[in-house]
């Protein structure tokens, strides 16, 4: 077998020197570096970047391989293909690690870098390395840090204190999921909910804009769009104020549900909220009970299921119609940071209020009833549903609907209340009492205040020469970081010393690919080329928080006047699980597969074979061993396949005599049984391109291996027969041409051995399209039913007329066996389908 320029021939399929060989040519030739070319289609297509956490997980693999499949279809279509890829660099892990290894958190994230980075390259993955980057490197936070003083100027963002999980022992702030059973998941000290100071961007002033744009992104899966139409939670409701005794400010209460106002039995307030704090000056027990308040966790899913538990103020409100007193109480479930950090509290109607209700012994007062007449027990369960209103005074006989509207007039007439839009969306806490993580630029001076960094002294570079003790950020306690000079007056200043959240990275990390080498600019006119991404792969879990958070971040770059559309992706694909015995990988369970293992075993392409005919990209993956061990026959037999070419022929040794020899084939010269075959590999390759534009690669795939099928019954170039060199020779170089997406390696290596096309490489090859003149059959096979039973089948030429087919079918000896002896009454003939004679 004889060797190729840059590919090494041998008998037996080797995918070490395969996979070597391929990926040698894409460095040397820079195959994969993206130009801005005009007057080309351009398509961006980008997967979420990992966290540099030291190795591939099987996880990682499927998502990259689903990104670089759909990339080399692309290109195959002929458009500017750009696919990078960079490191999403900072976060807790990398401290939790300097901790446990002594190794400073920046060596330990680079040295994971380096080694995933090569793992990455294995796979074959094509991307333009130029591009990369680290979230971590100065270069890059500078431009968040720059735009972070932009919007700081034009008061988006704002510091303001909020409730937070607080590790007294490692002090430093705790995202909800570190919390485990009230206790720090890494020091179990038990976990305080504290106000601090924190940095805040404006993302509610966006909300309305968000959530309507949603319906424009067509290209993204319901299920998204619904979470984080969710997220946002716009609600039409009414704010309403109920005056306390004794208290020259009303409390005020927003409500979506003004239809039950007549059955509020209480009100409650956060442990945190104004009216408890007063309350608690001169009561020693309601005083401990907020501060056991304190050590619960701030999020909404946690108070959703704790205990419901509360105490009295001793203060009253007024309702404002009925002008009852209604006992005001702390209670552990109502958060100050949502709402007004005060509840009306309507037990029959609202099952948190229920169970609260129950356990104090509160009223329980049915207000709302089925529209059917049904009888309720508002004693076991809140009757939740709309419906006819009852024992609510002049509102009685209004319908939920109806009651609101009057409702509301009746309060904004009196003075008492107000219509109100409101959302669930928080403004975004971007700042974390953390060390690894990019420095927040502002400076506070005694004399002048709190001011910005100034632009000409970003990057704040956080110091990377740090020793970890496991207790609160290292900078906090490094004069050398946060002592500075104030940029008004000169005086002595401090830094701040917190550090953005991760997902201020991951937010704008695409807009930085198009343009990765501009010293002087966040972003320039390339990303007006690039963007939006056209194609974004990566897991449902971030369907609300880092897909929301780019939205927003892509609308602030909008106004800044970076870039020129409206949302950052257009198309989104959110690959499902890889489960292994039915449960998704993980080290605790222990059946995670190790993907660098794989490789060595049975090569890069096998790898990327299973992962795309196993499933569909959206749907879960089950793990087989078996199923690895098939893809890898398979690409054996692909490799023999294509080894069944005479390259000695003189006649079939290079693409230009190849395509000569084709050009001036007569198809038409065929066998009956040769265009069959012909007629079956083309409806493949339809049916296999409709699947293609769907994103349906397991059934491409499958396309592939039928065609492969096909082929390997067909004798090769060595054969006599001109028409099974020309059937053999055009559909093998189909095949290739259809699995160079996805197993990229071996079709580059078959490539100049079985092309037809002119291109060097088979990634510059263009995307197989059928023939439709191929797909003309002589013969169909129609099916021959007697009496509405399946009795035969028979095949009957294509053009033929009712008479002929109708005469085909009672000759046929089965059928002939079923009418023998009877009348045949009527013969019904669907072209194409089949036959049912009815005797």
């Amino acid at each position: 077998m004889r060797s190729l320029p840059g590919v090494a021939m041998t008998p037996e399929y080797d995918s070490k020197q395969v996979e070597t060989d391929a990926q040698a040519y894409w460095e040397t030739s820079g195959a994969f570096k993206a130009r801005e070319t005009a007057g080309k289609e351009k398509y961006y297509c980008l997967s979420m970047f990992p966290y540099p956490s030291g190795r591939l997980h099987m996880g990682h693999v499927r998502n990259y391989t689903i990104g670089d499949v759909i990339s080399r279809f692309q290109r195959m279509q002929g458009k500017n293909v750009l696919q990078p890829m960079g490191w999403d660099a900072f976060g807790l892990p990398a401290e939790n690690a300097a901790i446990q290894n002594n190794v400073p958190p920046a060596a330990w994230t680079r040295d994971n870098i380096r080694y995933m980075r090569d793992q990455l390259k294995r796979l074959g993955f094509g991307y333009d390395w130029d591009r990369e980057l680290a979230t971590c490197d100065p270069d890059y936070y500078r431009w968040e840090q720059w735009l972070f003083v932009k919007l700081y100027e034009k008061g988006v963002v704002y510091k303001k204190t909020a409730p937070v999980n607080w590790c007294p022992k490692d002090l430093t702030v705790l995202a909800n999921e570190q919390v485990v059973e009230g206790r720090c998941w890494r020091c179990d000290t038990p976990v305080d909910r504290r106000e601090i100071p924190q940095w805040f961007m404006k993302i509610t002033r966006y909300a309305d804009e968000l959530l309507a744009e949603l319906d424009r992104l067509t290209g993204w899966p319901e299920q998204v769009r619904t979470m984080q139409r969710n997220w946002i939670g716009r609600s039409e409701g009414v704010e309403i104020d109920f005056p306390v005794t004794g208290q020259t400010q009303p409390l005020k209460v927003y409500t979506t549900r003004p239809d039950t106002l007549m059955g509020v039995s209480y009100l409650a307030v956060a442990p945190e909220h104004p009216v408890a704090e007063a309350a608690a000056r001169d009561n020693p027990g309601l005083q401990a009970f907020i501060e056991a308040c304190r050590h619960i966790q701030t999020s909404e899913a946690v108070l959703e299921t704790i205990e419901k538990r509360g105490m009295a103020t001793g203060l009253a409100a007024v309702h404002p119609f009925t002008g009852e007193a209604l006992p005001v109480w702390v209670a552990n479930f109502v958060l100050m940071s949502y709402g007004t950090g005060a509840v009306m509290s309507v037990p029959a109607h609202d099952q948190r209020d229920h169970e609260f209700a129950v356990k104090y012994g509160l009223p329980v007062r049915q207000v709302v009833y089925p529209g059917d007449g049904l009888a309720v027990d508002v004693d076991s369960a809140a009757f939740t549903d709309k419906g006819v209103l009852k024992n609510s005074r002049q509102f009685d006989g209004l319908t939920s609907e109806q009651a609101f509207d009057a409702i509301a007039d009746a309060l904004e007439k009196d003075g008492k209340g107000v219509r109100q839009v409101n959302y669930r969306l928080r403004d975004w806490g971007v700042s974390r009492q953390r060390y690894w993580g990019a420095p927040i630029p502002i400076i506070y001076c005694q004399a002048c205040g709190e001011l910005p960094v100034p632009e000409t002294d970003l990057p704040v570079v956080l110091p990377e020469d740090v020793t970890f003790d496991g207790v609160g950020s290292p900078i906090k306690k490094m004069s050398a970081f946060y002592e500075t000079t104030c940029p008004k007056c000169g005086g002595a200043a401090r830094r701040e010393t917190d550090t953005f959240d991760t997902f201020f990275e991951s937010s704008w990390y695409y807009a930085r690919y198009a343009s990765y080498d501009n010293p002087d600019a966040m972003l320039d006119t390339r990303a007006d080329y690039w963007l939006p991404v056209d194609q974004y792969v990566g897991g449902i879990e971030h369907a609300i928080l880092h897909l929301l958070y780019a939205r927003f971040f892509h609308k602030l770059m909008r106004d800044a006047g970076l870039v020129h559309c409206d949302e950052p992706f257009s198309h989104l694909l959110t690959q499902g699980m890889v489960l292994k015995d039915g449960a998704k990988m993980s080290k605790s369970k222990g059946n995670t597969v190790d993907p660098q293992q794989l490789i060595e075993r049975y090569g890069a392409d096998t790898v990327r074979l299973f992962t795309m005919f196993a499933a569909p990209p959206e749907q879960s993956l089950e793990w087989s061993d078996e199923a690895v061990a098939g893809a890898y026959r398979f690409l054996k037999r692909l490799w023999a396949l294509g080894a069944r070419h005479d390259y000695d022929d003189p006649v079939l040794n290079t693409q230009a005599k190849r395509q000569v020899f084709l050009s001036g084939f007569d198809w038409s010269s065929l066998s009956a049984a040769q265009r069959g075959v012909r007629s079956e590999i083309h409806a493949i390759l339809e049916q296999a391109n409709r699947d293609v534009h769907k994103y349906q690669f397991n059934t491409v795939v499958a396309a592939a291996m039928k065609m492969a099928n096909l082929l390997s019954q067909v004798p090769g170039g060595g054969s006599a027969d001109p028409g099974d060199r020309a059937l053999f020779i055009e559909g093998v170089d189909v095949l290739v041409r259809l699995l160079a997406p996805v197993t990229p390696h071996i079709t580059h290596a078959l490539w100049d051995r079985v092309k037809i096309a002119a291109a060097a490489a088979v990634i510059d090859a263009p995307w197989p399209m059928p023939e439709p003149a191929a797909m003309v059959k002589d013969a169909v096979e129609m099916a021959v039913q007697v009496n509405g039973k399946l009795r035969s089948r028979i095949h009957v030429p294509t053009q033929a007329d009712r008479a002929s087919i109708e005469a085909a079918a009672l000759g046929d000896e089965n059928v002939q066996r079923f009418v023998a002896g009877k009348d045949v009454k009527k013969i019904i003939v669907v072209p194409g389908r089949l036959i049912n004679v009815v005797v």
